[in-house]
């Protein structure tokens, strides 16, 4: 059976270290990080996405600024609001939740966002010094994914890693960053031929497709490392369904040196970047050392 890669355990460690970054950035400087968060519409998974988020961010010590829109809200106002927390000092980080209702072009929100504020790292500025090994603020799914194979793993250096799925919010930046630590990179997606034989070669699997349970035992690579970034809830006899990866945990777990649970796994670790984001983005808006606490 693989060893459980517990994203809580690890998230919890990581959330405890930026309440001792937030600390020493007020004691030291006066400054206290300031989060804002923009949901537009009434979708339920992004209202509880937003809670959790509003709740961890308050109980690091970090000021949260929540700003709910309907969901007829139109492009242009959007906009507006967004180019007006650019604007205020206390705000150090703007996310605004995706998706968006049909009517706003997310890439036009995403990139109204100041640059050094993006922490949610999906602005063009930053995406593309990410590309090239420059600082930028690193997306939070690709970051916690990274973490949690450190964890797991060690030291990455030479190993074969594949990536199912080639978005710009995990895919993507989750193989730039595979990259910078020296391992050689595969990235998979709908029109890769002959997937299964290709994962069977990889000695680190994420797995970010939205399909449920995809990715079988006999894919996997004794004593591989596997990262389900997926989310999916299924119909089962329980009133709200079953929540699963994109990993068939049962049979991978029999395979796999080690793996993330569902729910569990990468999600807990996804807003504690977050969080991290926002305090590396106050300390280059100020100016000022990031705290050795979570440098």
């Amino acid at each position: 059976m693989s060893t459980v890669i517990d994203g809580k355990s690890l998230a919890r460690t990581l959330r405890s270290r930026i309440k001792q970054a937030v600390s020493e950035l007020q004691v030291e400087h006066n400054v206290v990080p300031g989060l804002a968060v923009v949901l537009v519409g009434e979708d339920p998974a992004s209202q509880v996405y937003v809670r959790s988020k509003a709740r961890q961010t308050v109980e690091v010590g970090m000021q949260s600024f929540e700003h709910r829109l309907s969901d007829n809200t139109s492009e242009g106002n959007l906009v507006q609001l967004v180019e007006e927390l650019n604007q205020k000092m206390e705000v150090n980080g703007i996310l605004v939740q995706l998706p968006l209702p049909g009517q706003i072009n997310a890439e036009r929100i995403i990139n109204t966002i100041s640059a050094n504020k993006d922490v949610d790292g999906f602005h063009v500025e930053n995406t593309g010094r990410l590309s090239i090994g420059a600082d930028s603020l690193i997306p939070c799914t690709p970051a916690g994914c990274l973490m949690l194979l450190k964890h797991a793993v060690g030291d990455l250096s030479g190993q074969n890693a594949i990536i199912l799925g080639r978005s710009n919010i995990v895919g993507k930046p989750v193989a730039q960053l595979l990259l910078q630590e020296h391992c050689t990179v595969t990235i998979a997606h709908s029109r890769t031929r002959d997937l299964p034989s290709i994962c069977r070669q990889a000695d680190i699997v994420i797995a970010a497709v939205g399909i449920p349970e995809m990715v079988k035992g006999d894919w996997i690579k004794p004593g591989a490392t596997v990262i389900d970034v997926g989310i999916n809830r299924i119909t089962d006899e329980s009133e709200n369904g079953k929540l699963v990866g994109d990993v068939d945990h049962a049979s991978v777990s029999e395979v796999a040196g080690a793996i993330t649970p569902v729910p569990g796994g990468v999600g807990p670790m996804t807003i504690a970047c977050l969080l991290q984001n926002t305090i590396i983005a106050t300390c280059r808006q100020r100016q000022i050392k990031i705290p050795e606490a979570i440098s």
